[in-house]
């Protein structure tokens, strides 16, 4: 057994980092052109998942303690699944709308209406 010694650091590693990617930070690469010029296609994101609240992988929040507030850029689900960057327009009780920077190019709250607030992923905090 002396030469599983070196596997015990390595999956302490793995599961750190699974753990910082599920529930504190994770970075995405933006599809599109929907948030230039902020946000060019190709961009690296930070996004911060613990911004609003602890969440589970599965839309739902385990404690919420803040939301978004109006400019703040959000990664979410938009109705029909997909994964989406936008700029926050509106929060209401259980609900955002977003809208992209580049209003031609975006397809956004203008097209499908309200977001829940439990699709959130979190904020991004550098792009």
């Amino acid at each position: 057994m002396k030469g599983f010694k070196g596997f015990k650091p390595f999956f302490l590693a793995i599961a750190a980092a699974l753990v910082l990617k599920l529930f504190i930070f994770d970075f995405i690469i933006a599809q599109g052109q929907s948030m230039e010029p902020a946000i060019h296609d190709g961009s690296v994101l930070i996004i911060s998942r613990l911004r609003y609240g602890i969440r589970f992988p599965s839309n739902k929040y385990l404690i919420k303690w803040a939301r978004p507030k109006e400019g703040d850029v959000v990664v979410f689900f938009t109705p029909a699944g997909d994964l989406a960057v936008k700029r926050c327009v509106l929060v209401e009780e259980d609900f955002f709308y977003v809208h992209g920077d580049n209003s031609i190019a975006s397809y956004d709250s203008r097209s499908y209406g309200h977001v829940p607030l439990g699709n959130i992923i979190g904020k991004v905090l550098g792009y």
